[in-house]
């Protein structure tokens, strides 16, 4: 309860609350009353509790829209024909506006409204989220059937072979594909483009105001915990994603546009195409709604109130004779406070433009001299490049190694590696706290992580599945002789070159790329139980002119995904063990006035070393392991077949060079570390003899025990 500011006796009556809330404004941020009055909103608006609840959910729904693209990563290739290496710059450029603008958000710090700079930074990434759904309402239905003409139904007959035919299929030209098609194909990802890089605008105020926000006006030990409360709910945002994507790939592409008598796919077709664009579509309303109280927040809140009281005390207490003659700095060192006042303009909030741009360069070059900062940054830079990769094609390598859907796929991620990666970064903060870890023991901390984390990747490289045989394409050595291709098989059958309905021998394994690639003149569809399964009859490719199953043959050993994301979330856990202790040698490193710009620094680093370009290599790097491409127009397409050994060497020798690097750099922190402590231990010794003869020449009997301390 508060206390009484009446006359003693009497109890509390409304002028007290009209004073009190006078009292609280003048006591506001700064020493400045708020510009707006406050009965011009609800009392609500003032609280910062209300404001660490709404600032959680945005940041949940702001990180669900933007991790949702690396869920649906494979969709929008197939959708749209894009390669890995494109699909991977398409997620990056989501770091191009926010490390653009990075800067002057520590330049402006609290000059702005920040809740309202927040609100319309959550307004653009909503309306960015809508741009992103845009391609799929400019676009043409998706056609999965590309051998079917414009006006004929996509049924799968149209993928027959016909021995009738004397020349081949028609194809389009060039000439015909460059007007138009090429023109829509570029327009699309084109607003992909800038939708990625408006949702990284957007998002640049968003986090940085709003911690700030709540630190400034929140009590000083209630701050941790507020803080704390929203980075847990932030962290549920990219497993929110994954799962979002997981159900929303389940429904077909064009479900607000459905042909006529359905289609004939399931989601375990490789041609199937979820909708991807649904995920923007709710996770921008979700955005939208969280954006809304931000516009109702005042510029400077009252401090809570128990912080006042603590405050007014404090305040009557410097106010006395003896604090003002005992306590005031000033009359102690002046030349100290002087040294400090110097030191803290170059952080100073009221510092001009070109007072920053003079400190900023100098600054930057101290903290980047100093060895540990160094070191941690590029561990924590190798770190977010394993993560980046990890994040954006793990789904499509769980889709293509094990023969997977996308929705089982993230429902993986999102129930399991994203969990992990929160439980290790909470049981991290609890064993710097608890445990009170200095800096080395945080550097073996750190250390230590990093070496499980890399000893459990060497697992994955023998976990996996390889490329079964596929017709003209891959041809196993291992296979009987008596099933060995006969590619002339299917000239007479003139089969388009860029058809794709592949269909499956269930007796030899052996996958066409079409039925008429397998020679199949005839289809027969067969009710099931719980489908209906086509088949393609009279073969001439099949041993005996049999019949041949729709779809891609099974993977035989799927079964090995869980024990592989197992060990992946495993790993996840054990990096994410390194994020707190790694945080906390770069604070304890720098120097105090440098601080804030060290971390300014530290994220501007990682975007523009780990998260932009990380996704792009490991999209080259997928790339290299495609051995059929589809074309479009004479362009090379969306990858048909990897090869699944290359694919999983590659994938993985990337995230092990990455730990490796993490590795190294902890290792050469932690020898630093050591170093500087003998230095600091020598210094003690040596300036210790002068001590030790005055403590010798007071009394010989205490000799034995001095020599030894």
């Amino acid at each position: 309860m508060g206390p009484r500011i009446g006359p003693a006796g009497e109890g509390p009556q409304m002028p007290d609350k009209d004073s009190k809330a006078t009292m609280d404004t003048e006591d506001t941020y700064g020493g400045k009353a708020s510009s707006e009055p406050q009965n011009l909103r609800p009392r609500v608006f003032h609280s910062i509790k209300f404001f660490v609840l709404c600032h959680s959910l945005l940041q949940l729904a702001q990180l669900m829209i933007s991790g949702y693209l690396k869920s649906s990563i494979s969709t929008v290739e197939k959708r749209f024909g894009l390669s890995s290496q494109t699909s991977g710059l398409l997620a990056a450029f989501n770091e191009v506006g926010n490390t653009a603008l990075i800067v002057f958000v520590s330049y402006f710090g609290s000059r702005v409204h920040r809740p309202r700079m927040i609100g319309c930074g959550a307004v653009l990434v909503a309306l960015a989220g809508l741009l992103m759904t845009l391609p799929h309402f400019i676009s043409e239905p998706y056609r999965y059937d590309h051998s079917s003409p414009e006006d004929m139904s996509q049924d799968s007959e149209a993928s027959l072979c016909l021995p009738m035919t004397s020349a081949p299929a028609p194809t389009p030209s060039n000439d015909s594909c460059s007007s138009y098609t090429e023109a829509q194909h570029l327009g699309v990802v084109g607003i992909m483009f800038i939708a990625q890089t408006l949702l990284g605008v957007g998002g640049v105020p968003i986090q940085p105001f709003g911690i700030s926000y709540i630190d400034d006006f929140a009590h000083h030990s209630n701050s941790p915990l507020y803080l704390g409360i929203l980075f847990a709910v932030t962290m549920m945002g990219p497993g929110m994603a994954y799962g979002l994507g997981s159900l929303m790939l389940r429904l077909y592409v064009d479900i607000d546009r459905m042909p006529e008598g359905g289609i004939n796919l399931t989601s375990k077709d490789p041609r199937w195409v979820g909708a991807w664009w649904l995920g923007f579509l709710i996770s921008a309303g979700m955005v939208a709604l969280a954006a809304s109280p931000y516009f109702f927040f005042p510029r400077e809140m009252p401090k809570e109130t128990h912080e006042l009281r603590c405050r007014r005390k404090f305040l009557a207490d410097a106010s006395s004779p003896v604090s003002k003659g005992e306590n005031s700095p000033s009359e102690q060192n002046p030349g100290e406070s002087l040294k400090k006042q110097d030191d803290l303009v170059q952080i100073a909030p009221n510092l001009s433009v070109i007072k920053f741009i003079k400190v900023f360069p100098r600054v930057l070059l101290r903290t980047l001299r100093h060895p540990i900062f160094l070191l941690v940054v590029l561990s924590q830079v190798c770190m977010s490049c394993m993560v980046a990769g990890m994040a954006t094609f793990l789904p499509k390598f769980l889709e293509r190694q094990f023969s997977i859907t996308a929705s089982y796929a993230n429902l993986l991620i999102g129930g399991l590696t994203i969990p992990s990666a929160i439980v290790g970064i909470v049981v991290g903060g609890v064993l710097v706290k608890r445990l009170h870890l200095s800096p080395m023991r945080c550097g073996a901390l750190c250390l230590l992580g990093s070496l499980l984390c890399l000893l459990f990747n060497l697992p994955l490289f023998f976990i996996g599945c390889s490329t079964h045989q596929i017709a003209g394409i891959i041809h196993q050595p291992s296979t009987q002789p008596g099933l060995e291709l006969f590619p002339g098989c299917a000239e007479p059958c003139s089969c388009p070159s860029d058809d794709f309905n592949p269909v499956c021998d269930p007796s030899t394994r052996v996958e066409y790329i079409t039925p008429c690639h397998a020679g199949c003149t005839s289809q027969v569809a067969q009710e099931g139980l719980d489908k209906s399964q086509v088949f393609y009859t009279n073969c001439s490719c099949v041993s005996g002119r049999g019949r041949v199953l729709a779809g891609s043959c099974d993977s035989a050993c799927s079964h090995l995904v869980l024990p592989f994301i197992l060990l992946v979330s495993l790993g996840a856990a054990l990096a994410s063990l390194t994020h707190t202790p790694s945080f906390m040698l770069i604070l304890r490193g720098v120097k105090k006035e440098d601080k804030t710009l060290a971390v300014g620094i530290q994220f501007m680093l990682l975007r523009v070393l780990a998260w932009m370009p990380s996704p792009v290599i490991h999209g080259s790097a997928i790339d290299t392991t495609c051995v059929h491409w589809a074309l479009s127009c004479g362009r090379r397409a969306v990858c048909r077949y990897y090869d699944h050994d290359l694919l999983r060497n590659r994938f993985i020798g990337l995230q092990f060079f990455f730990k490796t690097g993490s590795l190294v750099c902890f290792a050469l922190v932690l020898a630093i570390l050591r170093q500087q402590s003998k230095e600091a231990g020598d210094k003690s010794t040596a300036s210790s003899p002068g001590l030790e003869q005055q403590r010798l020449m007071l009394g010989p009997k205490k000799q034995p025990e001095d020599s030894s301390v």
